[in-house]
């Protein structure tokens, strides 16, 4: 059983900051990736930002200069640092990971978290 629980969304004015973590738990032997999407009302979820096992990282246009994604020291934390936040940018925030779980067999899956609620007022 994998678990990933995210925290640190919340009410924000435009031009301000937040900072989403994501853990990860569970019979986890290897993450391949770990990532941050979204979704707006009466849109489609979108892929914020990733980063791989390696360092490696990705962003949405929309986001890139604004949004810094990083890994903690254990590599089974993900942190998204938004800084200029626009109303756009409102959102829930999903994080997600590539994995390589033990369970009654050895398997590569993605997980999801239950997501977090970003509001950007202008």
């Amino acid at each position: 059983q994998v678990r990933l629980v995210e925290s640190g969304g919340g009410l924000v004015q435009a031009g301000g900051s937040l900072r989403l973590s994501c853990a990860a738990s569970g019979s986890i032997l290897k993450i391949n990736a770990m990532g941050w999407s979204r979704q707006a009302p009466g849109k489609q979820r979108e892929l914020v930002a990733s980063i791989s096992s390696g360092g490696s990282t990705n962003y949405a246009d929309s986001v890139k200069g604004r949004f810094t994604i990083s890994r903690g020291n254990a590599k089974k934390t993900v942190y998204l640092q938004m800084n200029s936040l626009k109303p756009e940018d409102t959102a829930v925030y999903y994080c997600n990971i590539d994995a390589v779980v033990a369970g009654d067999a050895i398997r590569r899956s993605s997980y999801w978290g239950q997501g977090t609620q970003v509001t950007v007022s202008s």
